[in-house]
């Protein structure tokens, strides 16, 4: 029985991207299909796109970088990732679903982008209020991450720090520590 585990074991944010590899406008149309069918509170579906896979708008998102991601500066594709809090389920004790379904959709761009033999790597290290005003979006609209898309590369360009996490074993808490089949694991905090 075919299963989606090996791309989720194999998913991991890298860094070292082929800046000279363009990536197909065919493949960017089936991550963001793969987005696009992710589940939503309502069928409400409120996370919006902008594709940054050519001048001016991968330029405007690259300028908008904070200098940590400086190797997100070679990706071929650049994606902003937004939503609003109105254009989904609101319901009590602050259970929004826009960013839950949001992230939701992300994550399914995320292990397309890993069958298609793609890095994507989502980023918080950029500046959304200068980018929500450059783009014009409306003041209740949240950019959540950037997203970096392109074929794997060379690595000589990365820092040390980035350099060892690309090569580090992947480090997840133990499953025990997150799941439970008795009560909620968070323990008395």
């Amino acid at each position: 029985m075919a299963t989606i585990m090996t791309e989720i074991q194999e998913r991991r944010a890298r860094r070292a991207l082929d800046e000279a590899k363009d990536v197909p406008r065919e493949v960017v149309d089936r991550l963001l299909n793969a987005a696009h069918m992710a589940a939503s509170c309502s069928n409400k579906q409120p996370w919006r796109f902008l594709v940054g896979d050519a001048d001016p708008v991968r330029q405007t998102l690259r300028d908008h970088l904070l200098g940590g991601n400086y190797w997100a500066q070679k990706a071929p594709v650049l994606m902003a990732v937004a939503t609003r809090v109105s254009d989904d389920a609101r319901l009590d004790e602050g259970r929004d679903y826009a960013p839950f379904d949001t992230g939701m959709a992300v994550a399914q761009l995320l292990l397309q982008a890993t069958h298609e033999g793609l890095i994507a790597h989502p980023m918080a290290g950029f500046k959304p209020g200068p980018l929500k005003k450059e783009l014009g979006l409306p003041e209740d609209v949240i950019i959540f991450a950037l997203i970096a898309v392109g074929y794997p590369g060379d690595e000589s360009h990365l820092s040390d720090k980035h350099l060892e996490s690309e090569h580090s074993e992947r480090d997840r808490k133990p499953l025990e520590e997150v799941a439970s089949r008795e009560a909620f694991p968070y323990g008395s905090e």
